[in-house]
């Protein structure tokens, strides 16, 4: 009976070490972005059997994501300075007569060039708005992304930049990762912003893990936990302290929340969560055919009525 114990022991300590291994490569591929040309990137028809294996034992390349249009109209390009010397890229697009400025914060693998529908239709309502790649996305330098922990600063630097034109209506915009980072960067550095509209961000970090394990088809537990570990201990930080829903605590202007009734990424208990910790004004509006992706593509009128109707009142 001993030897049989020491060996399921043993096993289950081999078992232990393996997984951990594993998640710490998937967590390393997670946060890092390959540049152009240094990854060869298949498609799932190209894959064969140890493109297969080695994507499961080792996880996904990903490459950092492209610039793919610029804005119709004329815009200024502007680059901010973080504290490691990270040059970032953001459109700074005026409009007549502004009413304020709206600074939007893409999601995480995108680029300021995928919101730019959104920016359009804020420039016609007469906002100037300012558009930032996030480190390691873009034109920004990096390849290393921490799911909004780091970008923090990221906000910070477009929210000082825009306040030093005088500008004094700030309205902050973020989908998914940019709309999490929204609620980190109130609560870390006490932005006091006019208006906040914040689409699909995620409840926790571990929240955030544990949609992506559900979009590969593996088993939340301990899958995501681990993930969430090594993702944190591979770029210098506790990975479980980062909670949007918490943040919201912080917020002390009006609030527009928006969520897809289709998202697979973000629950509705993690939307729920967050609109119930915002004690200032605030409006949930859901969308009951769209899913985690650009609410303003997937069903524009609505959009469009709701994001009116907010910045009107």
């Amino acid at each position: 009976m001993k030897r049989i114990a020491k060996f399921l022991l043993k096993a289950l300590l081999i078992l232990f070490l393996l997984l951990n291994i594993i998640a710490a490569f998937h967590a390393y591929k997670f946060t890092h972005f390959y540049n152009q040309g240094q990854a060869v990137i298949k498609k799932p028809e190209q894959q064969g059997v140890w493109d297969k294996t080695k994507s499961i034992l080792f996880g996904l390349d990903f490459t950092k994501s492209k610039i793919t249009g610029r804005p119709a109209v004329p815009y200024e390009t502007v680059k901010l300075k973080t504290q490691s010397g990270l040059s970032l890229e953001g459109w700074h697009i005026k409009s007549d007569s502004a009413k304020g400025t709206i600074l939007m914060f893409h999601g995480h693998s995108s680029s300021k060039s995928k919101i730019l529908n959104e920016a359009d239709y804020f420039l016609s309502l007469g906002y100037n708005t300012f558009l930032l790649d996030f480190r390691a996305h873009g034109n920004s330098d990096g390849n290393t992304c921490t799911i909004g922990m780091k970008e923090t600063e990221d906000i910070k630097l477009a929210y000082d930049y825009i306040q030093q034109t005088g500008e004094k209506n700030v309205v902050l915009w973020g989908i998914s990762m940019g709309a999490a980072t929204i609620t980190r960067a109130v609560h870390e550095y006490k932005l006091q912003p006019l208006k906040i509209i914040l689409e699909m961000p995620f409840g926790s970090l571990e929240q955030a893990v544990e949609g992506r394990v559900r979009m590969m088809g593996l088993p939340v537990e301990p899958t995501s936990t681990l993930l969430t570990f090594w993702g944190g201990v591979e770029r210098g930080f506790w990975a479980f302290n980062y909670v949007p829903c918490n943040y919201a605590k912080d917020i002390t202007c009006p609030v527009l929340l928006q969520w897809g009734r289709h998202d697979r990424r973000v629950t509705q208990k993690e939307i729920d969560c967050i609109y119930s910790n915002i004690s200032s004004h605030k409006r949930l509006a859901v969308y009951e055919y769209a899913s985690h992706q650009s609410l303003c593509d997937q069903e524009p009128e609505r959009w469009r009525k709701e994001v009116k109707r907010f910045l009107n009142e």
